[in-house]
């Protein structure tokens, strides 16, 4: 059964708090910690990542739409954006 979009938003909200200000990870990250073939959940993770406004995108250090960037993304608790 595949995760709600809930359930996605709070692993990538847990991931990017665990890694605290200023450190990113990798979304595949999220979507291994929620299925065992993980790869067909990168395009939803994607899209719940670009609505959670506490995360942001970034490539090559440079701020990417998650959903329309292509080849790997780091996610990052935004500026402020607390806990």
């Amino acid at each position: 059964m595949a995760p709600s979009d809930d359930r996605i938003a709070a692993t990538l909200m847990a991931l990017a708090r665990a890694r605290g200000a200023g450190k990113s990870f990798c979304p595949s990250e999220a979507a291994r910690a929620l299925a065992s073939d993980w790869r067909g959940l990168m395009p939803r993770i994607r899209r719940v990542a670009a609505d959670l406004p506490a995360l942001r995108a970034t490539q090559r250090g440079a701020s990417v739409d998650p959903v329309t960037a292509r080849g790997p993304i780091r996610l990052s608790l935004r500026e402020g954006a607390g806990r």
